[in-house]
C-alpha cells in the first residue's frame, strides 16, 4: 500500500510545471481567469499491478476566500486520504493547504501536513517577497519573486496560455519544496481526446521530467491531460512506478468558472 500510495504525494508537485518566465517575458503576474471561489474537484488514485486497477484512495481540491495580513487570499486545500479498506494496511491523511494572491498568483503561505502510516510531518512556509526569502521552522531559503510551492503551481499554470505553446517544447518551473528549490520541467504533447472514468474530453496532453527515487524511475514517464476548455481542469494522470503503475482519475467537480464545454457527448 505504501508503495503505490506515494503516487499522490508526486500528483500535485508535478501535475502542472510552467515556467514564470516562459518565452520573451515575465509571467508572474499573471490574473486568474480559471477558476474562482467554491471550486471542488474530486479524484480517485487507481494502482495496477497484474493488470487490473485497484481503488487506492482519493484525493481533493477546493478553493476558499481567506486573509493573509488583511490581504484578500485564494485559500487552496488538497486533501489525500488511502481507501478504509486499506488503513489497516497503510492508512493515509494529508492535507495541503496554500495561500495565493489574487492578484499576481503567488503563495504567500503553504502549510503541510502529513499521516502516512508511522509517518507524521508538519511543514509551514512563509514567502516574503520583499526580502526574497522562504521561511521556515528551520531556517530561512532565498527564493526568486516567481516561485511557487507544490500547490499554488496547479492553479498558477492553469491560467497559462497554452495557445502559446509549441508540440515537444519544454518548459520548466521552480517550486520550493523540503526546505529546497526543485528545477523542472514539463514536454507539452499536443492535443486528444481522451476517455475517463467521468466522461469523454478534449484534453490537453503533457509529459513532466520526474526526478528519480524510490518509486518513480526518472525521466519523462508520466502522462497528464487536463481539459481543453477555460478551466484547465487535471483530468487524468498517468504513470509507471517502482512495482506496478498508477491512474489518478477525476471523478466528479462543482463551481468551475465556466461550464465545462470540454466534455464530449456519450457515444451511443
Amino acid at each position: 500500500m505504501k508503495v503505490y500510495w506515494k503516487i499522490l504525494l508526486f500528483f500535485i508537485p508535478f501535475l502542472f510545471a510552467f515556467d514564470q518566465n516562459q518565452g520573451n517575458g515575465s509571467l508572474c503576474n499573471l490574473a486568474n481567469y480559471s477558476f474562482g471561489y467554491g471550486e471542488q474537484i474530486n479524484y480517485k488514485i487507481f494502482y495496477n499491478v497484474i493488470g487490473l486497477y485497484v481503488d487506492a484512495g482519493n484525493a481533493s481540491f477546493t478553493v476558499e476566500s481567506s486573509k493573509i495580513n488583511n490581504k484578500p487570499v485564494y485559500h487552496v486545500v488538497g486533501l489525500g486520504t488511502s481507501n478504509p479498506s486499506y488503513d489497516w494496511i497503510f492508512k493515509v491523511r494529508d492535507r495541503y493547504e496554500s495561500y495565493i494572491d489574487t492578484g499576481m498568483l503567488k503563495p504567500y503561505r503553504f502549510v503541510r501536513h502529513v499521516e502516512e502510516g508511522g509517518y507524521r510531518k508538519d511543514e509551514l512556509v512563509n514567502f516574503n517577497y520583499e526580502e526574497h526569502k522562504a521561511i521556515t521552522q528551520k531556517g530561512s531559503y532565498p527564493i526568486n519573486s516567481c516561485i511557487q510551492d507544490v500547490l499554488s503551481s496547479i492553479y498558477y499554470a492553469r491560467n497559462i496560455d497554452f495557445s502559446n505553446i509549441k508540440v515537444g517544447e519544454k518548459v520548466p518551473l521552480a517550486m520550493f519544496l523540503d526546505e529546497e528549490i526543485h528545477n523542472v520541467y514539463i514536454r507539452y504533447m499536443g492535443k486528444e481526446v481522451i476517455k475517463t472514468r467521468f466522461g469523454r474530453y478534449n484534453a490537453i496532453k503533457f509529459k513532466p521530467l520526474l526526478i528519480k527515487g524510490t518509486v518513480f524511475q526518472g525521466g519523462e514517464l508520466m502522462t497528464v491531460w487536463v481539459s481543453d476548455d477555460a478551466n484547465h481542469v487535471p483530468l487524468r494522470i498517468e504513470s509507471p512506478i517502482s512495482v506496478g503503475s498508477v491512474k489518478v482519475d477525476m471523478m466528479s467537480c462543482k463551481n468551475l468558472r465556466y461550464p465545462l464545454q470540454s466534455q464530449l457527448p456519450k457515444k451511443d
